[in-house]
């Protein structure tokens, strides 16, 4: 297993004015590591159970924006971007100027959105469900559109029309920044994943349950003649042996992962300061989760 790292608290004893440096360190601290991605949270309001709307919260591409300025390998995306937050056309042109910027390191990170408290509070339009999913799907084909050098036309949909699908200039990736879908959702985001994405990313709930998830998304990938293991496998892992930094605790837990084909586990502490974290924990948790398949 490789291992990304997921910022998801921009709180410290610095302060706000610490900020900067603290995420520069960050970002220096896991390419030392040997850290695969760096993700930060896309959202308006820091999350109920990580300290609620009142703690401090970044905007998701300002800050993987000057990631990209303080780190020359690691991969950079948001886990993930709410579709309700931007227009399709604007999302990916933001994206697209991370992966120039960066050097090909941009990956679009997209979900249906589920917060409701931060729509409301910051006046943005939060849909039903199946509508937020239908967007969904429609804004995976205008970044794909937009992707594609050999059209530009418009875009006809149910919520969404461009007169034009310009992107200039292109992505640096080849054959465009990798798209990552997050969620388990089994009817409607897993089937979004085998027939548009990239990469997915699950939760570290039980290893038989990440394993029902991949299984669900091996029948949707036959369902849309996709081969599976195209399809890279990550998974998020929140538990208290990564913000304790407990490395034994940690490989225990993971353990019963192994053999299920993840590619990346994302480890996601609660921590306002992740540098010092980074340095002391990741770089061997690198080293050992690498043994395990």
């Amino acid at each position: 297993m490789r291992v990304g790292v997921h910022i998801n608290q921009f709180g410290g004893t610095g302060g706000a004015a610490a900020l900067g440096a603290e995420l520069a360190a960050a970002g220096a601290a896991a390419e030392a590591a040997g850290v695969s991605r760096l993700s930060v949270m896309d959202h308006y309001f820091q999350m109920e159970f990580n300290g609620g709307a009142e703690a401090p919260m970044l905007e998701a591409y300002t800050t993987l924006g000057y990631l990209a300025a303080h780190t020359s390998t690691v991969r950079l995306g948001a886990l993930v971007t709410g579709v309700t937050y931007r227009h399709p056309g604007l999302l990916a042109k933001i994206a697209t100027t991370l992966d120039v910027l960066s050097g090909g390191r941009a990956s679009l990170g997209i979900g249906a959105a589920w917060y409701d408290r931060e729509h409301e509070g910051l006046g943005v339009a939060f849909p039903p469900t199946a509508e937020r999913f239908e967007r969904l799907e429609e804004t995976l084909r205008i970044v794909l559109r937009m992707w594609d050098p050999k059209d530009d036309g418009p875009f006809e949909g149910a919520y969404y029309r461009l007169a034009e699908t310009l992107c200039v200039p292109a992505p640096v990736s080849a054959p465009h920044p990798e798209i990552l879908i997050g969620g388990g959702g089994e009817r409607k985001t897993l089937r979004l994943v085998a027939r548009y994405a990239d990469a997915c990313n699950l939760f570290a709930s039980t290893p038989a349950e990440v394993r029902h998830k991949l299984d669900v998304l091996r029948g949707h990938c036959a369902a849309e003649e996709r081969d599976y293991d195209t399809v890279l496998k990550t998974m998020t892992y929140s538990g208290d042996a990564a913000t304790e930094g407990d490395l034994d605790g940690l490989l225990r837990d993971l353990s019963g992962y192994t053999g299920l084909g993840i590619d990346t586990v994302i480890l996601a502490p609660r921590l306002g300061e992740t540098s010092g974290w980074i340095e002391s924990f990741v770089g061997p948790a690198v080293q050992r989760l690498a043994e395990l398949d």
